[in-house]
């Protein structure tokens, strides 16, 4: 909208034009000077005043349109719920296209609609491989969540390999340390632990009060793994130091495990989904605590100030008379 303001610039040409054009008029209509005796009451700067006043609101008028604000705040609010944290294998054995179109697409449209169904529980994510990472803090701002649950993918980390044990270990900093309960894992990983402690950090969040949800993506057959996530050849896919190519399966014994030992349970990723949804049926059912949260800073519209000053601009440029009043001294009767 301020691209508007050229037209500016041009309104101020116009109007120079119109005055040139209206004084070489009057100079061929007559003698100039003497047209000036004519119409005294004619006042130049009482035009210009007016057209000013005509530019001004039209710039104020465009900022207008353009929507300033000003004003942000931050709300806290407060619900009923539990902290749910999601963390996500962003590993490159998830480009493997055992689930169509991708273990990591896949995992990332369930995480989406779980969220969609969240009510008033705390989201958080945390991105995973061969290190974790805190993608997005526990918050009630489920839009903010999905921002950054779109851009999780291999790059995000690049640490090679799966450490599920990382990733549990980021997730227990992210609870509050001070409660054992209302506290929730979904683990969505395809259960390859390539440094052996996911267990052993599975105690550690069971101590914390931690139930954890495993969710096995993949088949335990295994599937090569694409080097860009879209190669359907061998050339395309991940080999090894020997040259031969990289088969990724699902461990779903590893992930059974840290499921059992939290009191949590295991689903394997269906086409259906209804994993996700029984997880959430699950949660549903626990106890809920009061959840605080700040809202993201809200800006507010001040537009309306401008188009008050506007319309006072366009009144005083309406009401204010072009012409000037002429007083004439008496020179008595027969002058």
């Amino acid at each position: 909208m301020l691209h508007l303001l050229w037209v500016i610039p041009a309104a101020i040409f116009f109007f120079i034009f119109v005055f040139k054009w209206k004084k070489n008029a009057l100079k061929r209509f007559g003698n100039l000077e003497l047209l000036k005796k004519l119409t005294q009451n004619t006042s130049r700067a009482r035009q210009v005043f007016k057209i000013s006043l005509l530019l001004a609101a039209m710039v104020f008028m465009i900022y207008a349109a353009a929507r300033p604000q000003i004003g942000t705040k931050l709300e806290e609010v407060k619900r009923e719920g539990i902290d749910v944290i999601v963390a996500m294998d962003v590993s490159m054995s998830m480009l493997a296209q055992d689930i169509q179109p991708s273990r990591l697409d896949k995992a990332k449209h369930e995480v989406e609609n779980f969220i969609d169904r969240l009510r008033g529980d705390r989201i958080g994510l945390i991105a995973f491989a061969g290190d974790a990472f805190m993608q997005c803090p526990l918050t009630l701002d489920y839009g903010a969540a999905k921002i950054f649950l779109d851009i999780m993918d291999p790059a995000l980390i690049p640490t090679p390999g799966t450490a599920i044990g990382k990733a549990i270990a980021k997730s227990i900093e992210a609870f509050d340390q001070q409660e054992r309960k209302h506290k929730v894992l979904v683990l969505i990983t395809d259960g390859e632990d390539h440094f052996g402690d996911a267990l052993k950090m599975a105690e550690e969040a069971e101590r914390q009060g931690i139930v954890i949800y495993c969710v096995g993506i993949g088949s335990p057959k295994g599937e090569p793994i694409p080097l860009d996530g879209k190669s359907t050849t061998s050339v395309g896919f991940k080999k090894d130091k020997k040259g031969e190519v990289v088969i990724t399966r699902l461990d779903e014994i590893t992930l059974e495990k840290i499921a059992l030992q939290t009191g949590g349970k295991y689903f394997r990723a269906t086409s259906g989904e209804e994993e996700l949804d029984k997880i959430y049926d699950e949660i549903a059912r626990m106890e809920k605590k009061e959840l605080g949260s700040l809202q993201f800073s809200q800006f507010e519209d001040r537009f309306q100030y401008l188009v008050i000053f506007v319309i006072i601009l366009l009144i005083v440029e309406l009401v204010y008379p072009e012409r000037k009043t002429v007083q004439k001294e008496w020179r008595g009767r027969f002058m």
